[in-house]
This record gives structure tokens, C-alpha cells and sequence, in this order.
């Protein structure tokens, strides 16, 4: 249990910005071992950018409330998954080979193709969650977080690693099946307070987008990196939240 603790609070420290204890004896294999909890931080992430879209639904706009919210989900990360989406598109927009593209993904500096996935994906999900009502948008997005980290998971576990081991943070062995299932388990919860119908658009809209991006990433890279892990969650919010949408539409 105390093993199980360290592993949660390892998550969280990995994926947020949220005050944690130390943990004295870290071990990098944990980040990987970590990763059935991270559907369980993007419900935490979740519930706080609810928050705020419900709060500021009191004294403003569903769009300015629904910006208000991504801008504070983006506070409790520190913009770590958009932070992956631009340099993916920078390095798979602007390499012609798997080196350079390699490359461009490790420089910290924003490019084009970067600076647009950033605004397309604020804007679309912007514009979905203004669209939403406030109470039920808490739920949903608690769903949304968690089902998109669960993208980036599932990606771990099935494609191969396709940047240098040494300078990877989690790449320390293999995501099991059993850590698998059991971040599916902990994203699914929220789906039964939610309609069925608005639970499979999410889905559908999530899971193509997700795939197609891990599927361009094997065919340009080769596979995955930290870079399109956090990318892969980040189209993945967008997928789920236009497919919720839709399924109200």
C-alpha cells in the first residue's frame, strides 16, 4: 500500500504542478510504474478546471468562463502536455527525416506548425466547453481528462520507444497489460454519470484522433516519445470533448 501511495503521489508530481511530498527515494522506473494513475490525475486536473468553469460562469460568458478553465487546467500542469503537442507538430511539420524531426522535437523553441496546434486545440476546445452547461461540464471534463491521459498510457504500452533510452524520463521499462486495465478502470468511473450516448461520441471523436497521431508518429519517428505522449492526450481532449458535443448536438 505505502508502495501504491508513492506511485500516486509519483504521478501527480510527473503530470502537475500540485505541492506533493518528497519523495527521498525516487526511482525513475517509478514514473512508468505510475502510469495506471494517470487517468486518476487527469481527474483531479478534471474536477479543478470544472471548478473554475462553473465559478466563472457567475460573472462572465460560457466563452470567456470556458477559457478560464483550460487557462487553469494549463496552470495546474504547467502546460506540460501542450508544451509536448507543439514540439510533436514542430518535429513531424518541419523534419525531413526521422532525425531531423527527432531534432526539432528536443528544441525548446516554439515553430509554426507548434504555435497553430497550440491555438487550434485551445480554440476548439474553447468553443466546445462554452457550448456546455456549467454542472454537467464538471463531470464531463472530469471524464475528458481522464480518458485522454488513458490515451497517452494505452500509447506507452503499445508503441515503441523512438528516442534515445538514456535521455528518456519514461521509458524505464514497459507499461504491463495489468497497468493498463486498471488506468482504464480508473477513467471509466465518470462515464456512468454521464448519458451513453455522450459517452460514445467522446470516445469515437477521442480515440481517432489519438490514433492518428500515434499512427503518424510510428510512420514518421517510428514510435512514441514523451513529446508525443503528451501530444496524444492533448488531441485527445480535443476528440472528446467535440464527440461529447456532438452526441448533443
Amino acid at each position: 500500500m505505502r508502495q501504491q501511495l508513492r506511485l500516486l503521489i509519483c504521478a501527480i508530481q510527473f503530470l502537475t504542478r500540485l505541492p506533493m511530498p518528497a519523495l527521498p527515494d525516487f526511482d525513475p522506473a517509478w514514473i512508468t510504474r505510475s502510469s495506471k494513475y494517470f487517468p486518476l490525475v487527469g481527474q483531479i486536473v478534471g474536477l479543478i478546471s470544472g471548478l473554475a468553469f462553473l465559478a466563472a460562469c457567475q460573472a462572465w460568458p460560457p466563452l470567456v468562463s470556458a477559457l478560464v478553465a483550460l487557462i487553469v487546467a494549463v496552470l495546474v500542469t504547467g502546460a506540460f502536455h501542450e508544451d509536448g503537442l507543439a514540439d510533436t507538430l514542430d518535429g513531424h511539420g518541419g523534419g525531413k527525416d526521422r532525425a531531423s524531426r527527432l531534432a526539432i522535437m528536443k528544441d525548446s523553441r516554439i515553430g509554426s506548425y507548434g504555435a497553430l496546434a497550440l491555438i487550434a486545440a485551445f480554440a476548439l476546445r474553447a468553443a466546445a466547453l462554452a457550448q456546455i452547461q456549467p454542472v454537467p461540464a464538471i463531470m464531463l471534463l472530469i471524464f475528458i481528462h481522464g480518458a485522454a491521459r488513458l490515451a497517452a498510457v494505452v500509447a506507452m504500452a503499445t508503441l515503441p520507444y523512438a528516442g534515445d533510452p538514456d535521455q528518456a524520463k519514461v521509458v524505464q521499462g514497459r507499461v504491463t497489460p495489468a497497468e493498463v486495465l486498471v488506468a482504464a478502470l480508473l477513467a471509466c468511473w465518470p462515464a456512468f454519470f454521464l448519458a451513453p450516448s455522450v459517452v460514445a461520441g467522446a470516445l469515437i471523436g477521442g480515440c481517432l484522433l489519438a490514433l492518428l497521431l500515434a499512427m503518424k508518429a510510428r510512420q514518421l519517428i517510428g514510435g512514441q516519445t514523451g513529446d508525443v505522449l503528451r501530444g496524444i492526450e492533448q488531441v485527445a481532449e480535443v476528440g472528446l470533448l467535440l464527440g461529447a458535443l456532438a452526441a448533443t448536438a
